[in-house]
């Protein structure tokens, strides 16, 4: 509890003698004592304010350390508070090594993102080991092997793509023919209504994902079109008449043969 003092005067205890000038240089040395002086004349010692921040520490200065990552050697500054992450951070720009890609490892363990340097027992000159994370290497074998299979799919379904392209342009030309009433043969429409099938069964057995299954999609409709246009024009051309092309050969008559008169 903070103590009290009431000022003493001349008057009989009243303080209302003093003059102004008097009671500011009494506040101000009473102050500098330790003691207050209240809104009521009451002068107090003064209260400490345990409630205010203090003043911020200075960050210790940096360490280097010490970093083996495959044959090369890197040392990189960094401060002693720092997390394992923070650091992986910086060696990503010294070895093109992505954060997420790497594992630290200090005495023999590898160390986790959230675990700080100095508490680790990390100090200037220590020796870390930096090496790719198996989890990660792991996740980029997959990747390949997603992107092998990806590729794989684009190049069959492009080599389709071509064969079903050559078909369609059979499938116009053989519907302008019988659109004008020209027959054709029924065998060639049936040819092409199976070389589409087999292209359909093709494009089904390819495993596809991603934008691959979209291509693969868009050649399937593609192929169900034309056969369903060839179904239409069989019925059409079997309405049509066989044109019968008959040739008109021109006859001449025998020439005449010319009587000779003999002489003697």
């Amino acid at each position: 509890m903070a103590s009290v003092m009431h000022r003493s005067s001349s008057d009989g205890g009243s303080s209302s003698g003093w003059s102004d000038a008097a009671a500011a240089v009494a506040a101000a040395a009473e102050e500098r004592a330790g003691w207050e002086v209240r809104p009521s004349g009451m002068v107090v010692q003064a209260r400490e304010d345990y409630g205010a921040a203090p003043p911020p520490r200075p960050p210790p200065p940096e360490i280097r350390v010490r970093v083996k990552y495959g044959g090369a050697r890197h040392e990189v500054s960094v401060s002693p508070i720092a997390t394992f992450g923070q650091l992986k951070k910086l060696l990503a720009a010294r070895t093109g090594l992505q954060p997420a890609d790497q594992q630290v490892t200090y005495k023999g363990r590898a160390r986790s993102n959230t675990e700080y340097l100095d508490a680790c027992g990390v100090k200037n000159k220590s020796k870390l080991v930096l090496s790719e994370d198996p989890a990660s290497l792991e996740r980029r074998y997959i990747e390949r092997q997603k992107n092998a299979k990806i590729e794989s799919a684009n190049r069959a379904i492009g080599a389709i793509a071509l064969e079903v392209d050559k078909l369609a342009d059979q499938v116009t030309s053989m519907e302008k023919s019988i659109s004008r009433g020209n027959k054709v043969a029924e065998v060639q429409i049936t040819t092409l209504i199976e070389l589409l099938m087999r292209h359909a069964v093709k494009l089904e057995s390819i495993t596809a994902v991603g934008d691959s299954s979209s291509q693969r999609n868009i050649q399937v409709k593609r192929v169900q079109k034309c056969v369903e246009t060839l179904d239409m024009l069989k019925v059409s051309n079997a309405r049509l008449q066989a044109v019968v092309v008959t040739t008109k050969w021109e006859t001449f008559d025998a020439p005449a043969t010319t009587q000779w008169e003999l002489f003697d």
